[in-house]
């Protein structure tokens, strides 16, 4: 599928954006443009990577006219670039708005108008009954999307729903890793809280296998492993030699649960078992072909799929925890 293509990958310079670009180059693509408004990553990576396939651009999704110019010729757009952080997006919802939901639509728009043939969605658990902004902006991006799919254009749109990444900008790993070693205790807003954890590299595989399979106009769920936060911390403190770990409780953050979801009750009835890695929601809108390729698969049932349930014990967190090269 990417073979001899030119891929455009939206927020490429972050932590998700890297790993996806290091995948996508064992396809051979033709190119792969980053687009990115920042200026000190986009240089840093042009010399890790040293590859003449890959190629920069400065640009804001916010900024349709410049979309526009990058997406001519391309024949895939993945579209990472987001502002992520919960407090962030609370603090100020005018930026979080224009990045996360009118920028989703400027690259709607600016592949449509040049004949991009997929573009592929990359959203959030918390998207999922939103309590917050950042998750309401990436709800909305999701329909968006799948509406995209009604629109008369000669490209389809995909999304793809995901958990925490290990690792990644914001991740808790490292600022656990660090207060483990500064002081021996961690703060941690409540001991019952518990997330989605895939590694990087698990999580951009499973990207790229739902971009291949995708029809247009659902949106793929990775199935992801659970833990308690306190759990995660612990296993953390016993791998750096702190025998008893002290936990200061922060409190729960505006907007934050304590548990998140990866489909919800009402999603699903319209949810579908695609095979052992990823479930699909299909939309409630009737939509080409989706009907055809999805309707030998089996019903999710009707209940929400939780990180409250399944969780790991400190044994799995410590093999996921080596898998991805923290320990």
């Amino acid at each position: 599928m990417f073979k001899g293509s030119t891929i455009l990958v939206t927020g490429g310079t972050g932590s998700w954006g890297q790993e996806l670009v290091s995948q996508l180059l064992e396809y051979d693509p033709k190119s792969l443009i980053i687009f990115s408004r920042n200026e000190s990553t986009q240089v840093a990576m042009k010399r890790q990577y040293n590859d003449s396939r890959l190629q920069f651009c400065i640009g804001d999704v916010r900024d349709k006219e410049a979309l526009i110019m990058a997406t001519r010729g391309v024949d895939y757009v993945f579209h990472l670039a987001a502002l992520k952080h919960v407090p962030v997006c609370e603090d100020q919802p005018y930026e979080a708005l224009k990045t996360n939901i009118v920028g989703t639509q400027h690259v709607i728009e600016a592949s449509m108008e040049n004949k991009v043939k997929k573009v592929i969605n990359i959203s959030t658990d918390k998207a999922a009954n939103p309590s917050n902004f950042y998750g309401m902006t990436k709800a909305i991006g999701e329909k968006l999307i799948i509406y995209a799919n009604l629109l008369r254009s000669d490209t389809t749109f995909v999304c793809v729903r995901g958990g925490n990444v290990l690792g990644t900008n914001g991740s808790v790993i490292h600022l656990f890793k660090k207060q483990i070693e500064e002081n021996g205790r961690v703060g941690i807003t409540h001991k019952e809280m518990t997330r989605f954890f895939l590694t990087v590299e698990e999580a951009i595989a499973l990207l790229l296998k739902a971009a291949i399979e995708g029809v247009g106009g659902e949106i793929f769920i990775m199935k992801m492993p659970t833990c308690k936060i306190s759990d995660l911390a612990e296993v953390l403190a016993d791998h750096a030699g702190v025998a008893k770990l002290d936990f200061e409780e922060l409190g729960v953050r505006p907007g934050e649960k304590l548990h998140e979801i990866l489909y919800t009750e009402f999603e699903a009835q319209n949810s579908v078992i695609f095979d052992e890695d990823y479930v699909v929601v299909l939309p409630t809108v009737d939509t080409p072909r989706l009907k055809e390729a999805y309707g030998h698969c089996r019903r999710v049932g009707d209940d929400e799929y939780s990180s409250a349930y399944s969780l790991m014990n400190k044994e799995q967190i410590h093999q996921m925890l080596r898998k991805g090269g923290f320990l």
